[in-house]
């Protein structure tokens, strides 16, 4: 057992042991699916799972709450899965193994899986709970959320029964959300020809590490470091100072999450060896400078590596260009919502290896509009270099209610139980509520969730104060819910 045995309330956390132990990545979550089942099929609850996979859990009224509202709680089961690299986790068969610190569960490795682990155990909470007052509950727990939201794309209409959902996917304790971001995937991909290194060059490799990395979404805006632009600005600096050519690029794993970490191949004359070692020197000291106070703990690292080719010339000029030109970070700031990033977009995966060449950028926008401006501006300046260009995995924004009945509920009760007004937002990560607000128009629908930092980097960390609280708001809630 982990630090979670010990800490209170006892029906969230033993949910969320559960979560840790199953292994569940974007697209692999049938394991930990099929045990939910399971357990509420035991308890002679209704199950149902639809052609996608997603899971609906029912349970009735509990006596006197049968002419409520019903309310639909959802959450997803997948986790993003990063490590820290030099450390051996593999996130197909090895369970989370958080520690508890200065309040907060943390896995200091790894992700930790709050995201959406969190939300997920307090609606579980609900179903084993027969102390909790409650009208007609479902609990929705849809896949792949964090790696296209294809769960949510897939539900069937016609499924979910309530007039009221309740999203338990955001990070910051005492804020409602009406509103998110939707988004579109550009995948760019090029083919390349390989020749051999060039006589009396020395090869090497040249690495980034050391950046917070962070939600692609919720981060966007803190101006933190990308490893991926880091390491192609300093290819294309190098290239101005030696004959530099390139063998391969590896950089970041994950479409939503900032790349911490880049990692490239590279060939160079050796008599321009101290020339090389001295940008590199100086690149490294320029960029804690820039990121002082926000990613200052950025390295740029090198040393002797293999290369059994590298880029032809041409290749490699247009490949670089196209990347180094590619956008990354906030494009616009909404003109709605004070503070709201409205369009962004991430670079979060690179790889150039074996003569093909990818990436991925994630565009965000509050507008629909401003998503697909952002992303044929990318499509247009990859085609520019003879790249494959698609687009996948489009969802719409979720459009801000203000006059939501829920909402007014959720803020009426939050004063009672906590004696403050919570704060009410709009966020520029990507919830499933847009996606679940189109399939069901009628669906009534909040966001909340306890504190959480770090999600989508190792480190993640969640405390446990914010989840207690969590708790007890939702069970008012659900309790204060009007008759139909």
């Amino acid at each position: 057992m982990t630090d979670i045995a010990k800490l209170e309330p006892t029906a969230v956390w033993e949910h969320f042991q559960t979560l840790c132990d199953i292994p569940r990545p974007s697209k692999h979550e049938e394991q930990v699916r099929d045990y939910m089942k399971g357990w509420a099929e035991l308890r002679g609850l209704e199950t149902v799972v639809d052609k996608v996979g997603n899971l609906i859990i029912r349970k009735p009224a509990t006596p006197g709450y049968e002419d409520r509202a019903g309310v639909v709680l959802q959450g997803h089961l997948d986790m993003v899965c990063q490590a820290n690299s030099g450390t051996e986790h593999d996130f197909f068969k090895d369970p989370i193994r958080p520690v508890l610190k200065d309040g907060w569960l943390v896995a200091e490795n790894t992700t930790l899986g709050a995201d959406n682990g969190i939300g997920v155990a307090l609606g579980m909470a609900v179903l084993s709970g027969d102390d909790v007052a409650h009208g007609p509950v479902e609990v929705l727990l849809t896949l792949d959320e964090e790696a296209g939201m294809g769960g949510a794309l897939g539900l069937e209409t016609g499924l979910l029964r309530g007039q009221y959902l309740i999203n338990i996917d955001t990070e910051e304790w005492g804020e409602f959300y009406m509103g998110c971001a939707g988004g579109v995937d550009v995948n760019v991909t090029r083919e390349y020809a390989v020749e051999a290194v060039p006589a009396g060059f020395q090869t090497a490799s040249l690495t980034i590490k050391g950046l917070k990395g962070g939600h692609s979404g919720a981060d966007i805006h803190l101006g933190r470091g990308n490893a991926n632009k880091i390491l192609i600005r300093l290819l294309r600096e190098l290239e101005a100072e030696t004959e530099l050519r390139l063998s391969s690029l590896q950089g970041g794993t994950a479409r939503n999450a900032l790349s911490r970490e880049a990692f490239a191949v590279v060939a160079y004359p050796t008599a321009d060896a101290a020339k090389v070692a001295a940008k590199l020197d100086a690149f490294q000291a320029l960029m804690r400078f820039e990121l002082a106070g926000v990613d200052e703990g950025v390295s740029v690292l090198s040393e002797a590596a293999p290369a059994a080719g590298v880029l032809a010339r041409a290749d490699q000029d247009v490949i670089l260009a196209a990347l180094h030109a590619a956008p990354h970070g906030v494009k616009r700031m909404s003109q709605r919502v004070e503070g709201v990033v409205e369009t962004s977009n991430n670079l979060g995966v690179v790889s150039v290896a074996d003569g093909k060449v990818f990436a991925n950028l994630m565009v965000r926008s509050l507008l629909d509009s401003g998503t697909w401006m952002l992303a044929r501006e990318a499509e247009s300046l990859f085609k520019l270099a003879a790249f494959k260009v698609e687009m996948e995995g489009g969802y719409p924004g979720w459009a801000p209610n203000p006059q939501s009945k829920l909402l007014a509920l959720f803020k009426d009760v939050y004063r009672r139980e906590f004696g403050a007004e919570a704060e009410v937002q709009v966020i520029h990560a990507g919830l499933e509520c847009g996606i679940l607000g189109s399939k069901y128009p009628n669906l009534d629908m909040v966001s909340f969730g306890p504190n959480i930092r770090g999600a989508h980097a190792p480190g993640e960390r969640v405390e446990v104060e914010s989840v207690g609280k969590a708790w007890q708001l939702l069970q008012a809630v659900l309790k204060a819910i009007p008759a139909r």
